[in-house]
């Protein structure tokens, strides 16, 4: 009799937190909503908490976009 193997689940989109998504892009807070109120930048969400977070998926895309230009 074998053991049952039990499934992975994949990874799940990790949320950071807006500071760490700036220091990781290098930006400043003031460029931060500089960049927002022009509609660009990687999609942030914010939390019941009310913490302002940006998804590791949504930051990746964003980094490789700033690479390709």
């Amino acid at each position: 009799m074998s053991t049952p193997t039990r499934r992975r689940r994949a990874p799940k989109d990790e949320l950071l937190p807006l500071s760490d998504a700036l220091e990781e892009i290098g930006i400043s807070r003031a460029t931060w909503y500089r960049w927002r109120n022009q509609g660009y930048g990687p999609e942030a969400r914010r939390t019941p908490s009310g913490r302002i977070c940006v998804r590791r998926s949504a930051l990746d895309a964003f980094k490789n976009e700033l690479e390709a230009a």
